[in-house]
């Protein structure tokens, strides 16, 4: 004899269960490619960034203008220089913290958290804007919310640019 079960809601209030299609809960895909990344010590940020969409060369800008970084041996994020005008760019702060360093418009540069305020995905650079490729939440590049599920903005992350163009962590 077998005993089914029904889904366990996750809205107690409508009895909306869990399964297929549930816009609320990661996919399989999600799940299995966060538990492989984890198992193999390898940073989210690298999955989703591979996911979602261009890969950027080791020079830290795609076609797109959009790049990746993970800072210089002498404790800088990036240059000013390799933040595009009107883009952004993805490093790995302190500890391995996903960080955006956007420059809205020239000579200006912003810190951005690249932690996703709907469900902690790690947003990337997406044309003049940011985007979370879990649930396509838009950010500008001033971090506040555009469109998708995501209603708060991206938290600040505190930066400092040198005289020589360097952009450390700190203020």
């Amino acid at each position: 004899m077998s005993v089914r079960t029904s889904p366990t809601p996750h809205d107690a209030t409508t009895g909306t269960p869990h399964g297929p299609g549930c816009g609320h809960c990661p996919s399989r895909r999600d799940v299995l490619a966060r538990a492989g990344a984890a198992a193999l010590g390898v940073a989210t940020v690298g999955v989703l960034a591979a996911c979602g969409g261009g890969a950027p060369d080791a020079g830290g800008d795609d076609a797109g203008g959009e790049g990746s970084s993970t800072g210089g041996a002498d404790g800088a994020l990036a240059s000013v220089d390799d933040v595009p005008v009107g883009g952004a760019l993805a490093v790995e702060g302190p500890g391995g913290t996903p960080v955006l360093l956007t420059q809205p418009t020239e000579g200006t540069i912003v810190g951005l958290s690249a932690v996703c305020t709907h469900q902690g995905c790690t947003v990337v650079p997406g044309d003049d804007a940011l985007e979370c490729p879990c649930h396509r939440s838009v950010f500008t590049l001033e971090g506040e919310p555009v469109s998708g599920p995501a209603t708060e903005p991206l938290p600040p992350f505190a930066v400092t640019v040198g005289d020589d163009g360097r952009i450390v962590a700190g203020a």
